[in-house]
């Protein structure tokens, strides 16, 4: 172990894809073409919401926080990969490495906890309608916003930390990015607490998130069976029909890389292909998905676009 920290430095080696020359200028122009989609469209969404005064309700305001996390999440992981990927160099500092990973987990908690706190708008908004504004003032939808963000700083901060703690005696890493696990493999200390913890968090965040959609939705569900006015149930429905495919497509897409690291047949390569995957996945789907599913961000989005190609 002595000898293994004395050849430890700052520059760690990522596991990247190998890539032939021209696989990798190939991947490039992809990776950057998909980069810019992210990016255009989540920002299309901000922008349509900022500058529309109808969309300045709570549930647009929670929404708004999610193309924010999923940028914060694409660009954790997309501009330093292309890199890599350009330039073939797969390394990356200690102090980057470490960044990176919070970023990605702050980015994947972030995820099911503004979810989380969008299905309570919606269950407020269809269970309790009379009582939604007296709810869901500005004052708490701020109060809800705030406990988001500073809950998802606070448990993954506590997650990066506990894994500083231990002195490193390696200095690669098999992924293609960094994140705990990446950190925690590079230590040749007891992993106890951090394995105690991490389970901790994971069955927190995702526990909490699972009951609260199960809860709201149930709930959500009787209401429209319970209501007999066939608009109420139909606007209900595609309210909600939005955020639960979203949803579903987050939990589906964290499940398969679970589940690709229980399987010991399945090929390392693989499980670096569908961990970048999962990461970007949500950025990519969840404003093609809100701006086709939500009419008034749909509706604003080609306004938006009518104006900027009339006054070409």
């Amino acid at each position: 172990m002595e000898n293994q920290s004395a050849n430890v430095t700052s520059t760690l080696t990522l596991g990247g894809f190998k890539l032939m020359p021209a696989g990798r200028y190939a991947a490039f122009v992809l990776g950057t073409l998909l980069y810019c989609i992210i990016v255009f469209c989540n920002l299309m969404i901000l922008i349509a919401i900022a500058l529309e005064k109808r969309l300045h309700e709570p549930m647009y305001v929670l929404l708004f926080n999610l193309p924010i996390n999923d940028l914060m999440g694409a660009t954790a992981l997309l501009p330093k990969l292309l890199t890599d990927t350009l330039t073939d160099s797969e390394t990356i500092t200690h102090p980057g490495c470490v960044m990176q990973a919070f970023f990605i987990h702050f980015y994947a908690a972030g995820s099911l906890l503004i979810l989380t706190a969008m299905a309570y708008d919606r269950y407020v908004a269809i269970c309790c309608p009379l009582r939604y504004n007296a709810i869901l003032t500005s004052s708490n939808v701020i109060k809800i916003i705030i406990l988001v963000w500073v809950l998802d700083f606070i448990l993954i901060g506590v997650l990066i930390v506990l894994v500083l703690r231990l002195q490193r005696c390696r200095s690669s890493i098999s992924n293609a990015y960094c994140d705990n696990p990446s950190l925690m493999g590079l230590v040749c200390a007891d992993t106890s607490i951090n394995n105690i913890y991490g389970l901790f968090i994971t069955g927190l965040i995702q526990g909490l998130s699972l009951l609260a959609m199960i809860f709201t939705y149930f709930q959500i569900l009787l209401t429209c069976l319970m209501n007999k006015q066939s608009d109420a149930k139909s606007k209900a429905i595609q309210t909600c029909a939005t955020h639960l495919i979203v949803y579903i497509i987050l939990c589906t897409s964290a499940l398969f890389l679970i589940l690709s690291y229980r399987f010991e047949q399945i090929s390392p390569y693989f499980r670096k292909v569908v961990g970048v995957a999962v990461i970007l996945y949500p950025p990519v789907f969840n404003p093609i998905i809100y701006g086709l599913k939500t009419k008034e961000i749909r509706n604003t989005i080609i306004k938006m676009f009518k104006k900027k190609t009339s006054s070409f």
